[in-house]
């Protein structure tokens, strides 16, 4: 297992956003959470790589563990962390660099200057997210010129780079035409072969396309997590149910 969750509750100051979660993410698989607006679903996502951190008056209890390590504990180095389980965003966010400084960006913040080295990871990074064949020409020009799904890979390879064990997705196509949103999804199952993934959704149809395990939540709670076949076909609880064939969300 990559992460056991063990009762984990979550704060906003006063706001409970997550309520006594426990369940466990398999390792080098997809796993999807799912579940309407405002269920904590990315407010959990957050959690796996301490990026609620960032937010004022956040608050957490409970025990996550990472490869048997509690990543709350004190004296957990959460730059390295962070390295270790990269994430990418709901939009594209692409620095306004070069392609080429994007990719080679976590690298550059690590240190490294070595052009061959550089070149190196960035054309790999690359190709790891489908981009390398439409940019290689252009490896110079402006991210910011590229189209919204090109973008996001980009914005994968930047995650890849620095060669991260865990890649958390928070909603990654929701600002993607669905042809831009197909070529992610072919790079999140391509992906599970080198990395951990864990993806939040609200689009059900895809978390059936691309993830092995899915987890439902609901006003904060865990609801129901299983394989994701089973989940989409005979889910044990009447909530997923309802859920799934859309008599609410």
């Amino acid at each position: 297992m990559a992460f056991k969750v063990k009762d984990v509750n979550a704060f906003y100051g006063e706001k409970q956003a997550l309520k006594g979660v426990s369940f466990e993410i398999p390792a080098k698989s997809v796993t999807a959470i799912i579940g309407p607006s405002g269920c904590g679903k990315s407010t959990f996502i957050r959690c796996l790589n301490r990026m609620n951190d960032l937010v004022p008056m956040f608050s957490i209890t409970g025990e996550i563990l990472y490869n048997g390590t509690n990543i709350y504990s004190k004296g957990i180095d959460v730059t390295e962390l962070r390295r270790r389980i990269g994430m990418v965003f709901q939009k594209p966010n692409p620095f306004p660099k070069s392609i080429y400084e994007n990719a080679a960006y976590g690298l550059r913040i690590q240190g490294v200057n070595k052009r061959n080295i550089l070149d190196k990871v960035v054309e790999g990074s690359l190709r790891k997210a489908a981009l390398w064949d439409e940019v290689k020409d252009r490896l110079n020009s402006s991210a910011l010129a590229l189209s919204g799904g090109q973008q996001q890979r980009l914005c994968i390879a930047r995650a890849i780079a620095t060669e991260p064990e865990v890649i958390l997705f928070d909603e990654p196509c929701s600002a993607l035409d669905p042809i831009a949103t197909a070529k992610i999804e072919d790079q999140i199952t391509a992906l599970k072969q080198y990395y951990t993934v864990v993806i939040v959704t609200h689009n059900m149809q895809q978390a059936a396309r691309v993830s092995e395990y899915t987890g439902f939540f609901m006003m904060g709670e865990l609801v129901e997590f299983d394989i994701t076949r089973k989940i989409f076909t005979a889910p044990s609880n009447k909530l997923t149910e309802d859920y799934i064939t859309g008599r609410f969300g």
